[in-house]
């Protein structure tokens, strides 16, 4: 199944973001082929907001275990994620499906 998944930065966050990203990123290597795409949101200036991702994962228990850990989410960066199942057809301008 995949997920697409958009987390907003709490306000004023930036700061913690920096902080927490690498431990973030670390996590993200960590994930490797459950990832299709990932990447930050920008605000009108080009400062990171949150984060979108698009991922795949067996269930939503799957995604959900992995949310559970994420840095952002247990560092309290992440206020708010909304997640929905996707389909992804293409990919890097290729049918999948």
């Amino acid at each position: 199944m995949q997920f697409m998944i958009k987390a907003y930065d709490g306000k004023g966050m930036l700061e913690k973001r920096m902080e927490v990203r690498p431990r973030h990123l670390d996590g993200m290597r960590m994930l490797g082929k459950h990832i299709i795409c990932a990447g930050g949101l920008l605000d009108d200036e080009g400062k990171m907001k949150g984060s979108a991702l698009i991922l795949d994962f067996p269930d939503r228990a799957a995604l959900d275990e992995y949310l559970s850990n994420e840095p952002y989410v247990t560092e309290h960066v992440w206020e708010k994620i909304d997640v929905e199942v996707m389909n992804v057809v293409f990919l890097n301008g290729e049918k999948t499906q």
